[in-house]
């Protein structure tokens, strides 16, 4: 897969005082660019969702879906890996996922996302979501944890039609705390768009400049260090969903959330602040379990 295909064309204005050579691999050599391409459908004969199409680029690459949920046992779980342990400076990454014809699935990576310190360049990752045809994705990657003198920018377009549902996270992390480091990455910035039917419904970014923003002021993160944010894409049961989720949050302990209703009844945003990452996603679980049991018993 070349360069080109998996760069953004739209790399933030913060990132171009860095895209100098790298003195090692440089940007675009092998082992350099990430792709991944992934196509799910519904299997009728077999009742459950299969991958039937799959291209990969190591550093990414994905093995057979898995279907162990006694729970939904035609839900296609899926493990994306890499063998590099990380994200390397002047890395392109790049996922299209697609799913169709009543295909269900829950995505997850085999790990935290370690953006490595850079000396020089930065790093990127595009992620595509396309659902179509009533089908139905949890994609609920692990944490996401900058280095210190990191520089990553990740762009992620979800784009369902109206029968459809998706459900992504992302959650950020201050560093490696058990090494001393808080907010010592140079840049990350997390841009999300959402589309219904073609039609943009929201866009959202999170820039984080730790060397030129008070990042633990009130205004920001106040005294917490952990951000985590989940979209759910969807014209089902909006409005229930919402009030059940922040419901939760107001029974919930050690962290900050809260959740609020898309524009156009397109779906819910939902921002959390913790210390603590596990916390972070037994509650992006606990979410889920709402989503499950409201909307997902539609797409059985």
């Amino acid at each position: 897969m070349n360069l080109k295909h998996c760069t953004p064309s739209d790399i933030p204005q913060e990132f171009l005082q860095y895209d100098g050579d790298i003195a090692q691999m440089g940007v675009g050599k092998s082992g350099k660019i990430g792709f991944l391409e992934l196509e799910l459908q519904n299997d009728s004969d077999k009742q459950k969702t299969i991958i039937t199409k799959k291209q990969t680029q190591v550093p990414l690459y994905v093995q057979k879906a898995l279907h162990y949920d006694l729970d939904y046992p035609s839900m296609a779980h899926v493990f994306i890996l890499s063998p590099s342990g990380g994200i390397l400076q002047g890395d392109r990454y790049r996922m299209d996922v697609e799913l169709r014809n009543n295909a269900i699935s829950h995505i997850t990576t085999q790990g935290a996302t370690r953006i490595y310190k850079m000396e020089s360049n930065y790093a990127t990752h595009m992620v595509t979501l396309n659902l179509k045809d009533n089908s139905y994705l949890e994609f609920i990657p692990e944490q996401i944890i900058p280095y210190k003198n990191s520089r990553f920018y990740q762009k992620t377009n979800l784009q369902i039609d109206d029968s459809s549902t998706v459900v992504y996270s992302e959650t950020i992390v201050p560093g490696r705390i058990a090494m001393g480091e808080m907010f010592d990455f140079d840049l990350c910035y997390l841009k999300t768009e959402g589309k219904i039917n073609d039609r943009v419904q929201f866009r959202d970014s999170s820039l984080l400049s730790p060397k030129m923003q008070k990042i633990q002021s009130l205004a920001m993160f106040d005294d917490k260090t952990i951000l985590t944010s989940v979209y759910i894409l969807t014209k089902k049961h909006v409005t229930k969903v919402n009030d059940m989720i922040n419901e939760l949050f107001s029974h919930t302990q050690n962290i900050s959330g809260g959740s609020s209703i898309l524009p156009n009844d397109s779906g819910i945003s939902i921002r959390i602040l913790g210390n603590s990452s596990e916390d972070q996603k037994i509650t992006i679980y606990e979410i889920l379990k709402i989503i499950r049991k409201e909307i997902l018993p539609e797409y059985l």
